[in-house]
């Protein structure tokens, strides 16, 4: 069942690893059919050098219910799955562990947008969702988790593809995109944009980047007037 899904997920999950932005059993990623019935993700517990495509696990969309697979789906799914029935713009969903994001979730603050490298990937700061309380810990903690994120980006009025990437409070990063592939791209820009902010205060905590840079740098390849890269691409 949705082998070429599968197998798209299971790639996806490999890169992470391959970037080195999860160790051991950490991070997942998921992706979704194009009818938006089904979610593919990550199982739970598997190693890397362990897993294979087969071991995805398919989930449906609207019930939260295994329709294929014979391990148990990643715990965060349900966080997963918030976020694609709110936001049908997101075709792929990753998590990580990854060192500096964590850091910025730790301390309850945004990764600010200071320099063109995150402008070329963020329109604006990575926003940190506020903290869940303890009721919504105490039950249904991965859907809760989910709910906040949603709560937060929608507080803001954030275009999820704008800004494709959230850190959770106490917690860690979440990225989107348009599939898998591009999802952990995003993970991966999220990590090391979190790394330079994160030396940029340390040699200035008062840093900052002007809107007219942000704007520049992200609509040069974002958008109707974008022009970086090759158009046959």
């Amino acid at each position: 069942m949705l082998e070429s899904l599968k197998e798209e997920v299971f790639q996806a999950n490999l890169e992470l690893k391959r970037q080195n932005v999860v160790i051991y059993t950490w991070g997942n990623v998921s992706g979704i059919t194009e009818d938006r019935k089904y979610m593919v993700i990550k199982p739970s517990g598997i190693a890397y050098e362990k897993m294979k495509a087969e071991d995805m696990v398919v989930v449906e969309l609207e019930t939260g219910k295994v329709a294929d697979g014979k391990w148990n789906p990643s715990s965060d799914t349900e966080t997963h799955l918030v976020l694609y029935r709110h936001f049908p713009s997101l075709c792929g969903v990753v998590h990580t562990h990854s060192t500096y994001a964590v850091s910025f979730a730790q301390a309850g603050k945004a990764i600010k947008a200071l320099g063109t490298t995150h402008a070329d990937y963020f329109y604006g700061d990575i926003p940190c969702t506020r903290a869940l309380r303890e009721e919504e810990v105490k039950e249904a903690y991965e859907r809760n988790t989910g709910n906040v994120i949603v709560e937060c980006i929608e507080e803001l009025k954030l275009d999820p593809l704008a800004v494709p990437g959230i850190i959770v409070k106490n917690h860690g990063p979440f990225a989107y995109g348009n599939s898998p592939a591009k999802a952990v791209e995003n993970a991966v820009v999220l990590e090391k944009a979190a790394e330079m902010a994160f030396r940029t205060l340390l040699l200035n905590p008062n840093a900052s980047m002007e809107q007219y840079i942000l704007d520049k740098h992200y609509f040069r390849k974002h958008g109707k007037n974008a022009y970086y890269g090759q158009k046959s691409q």
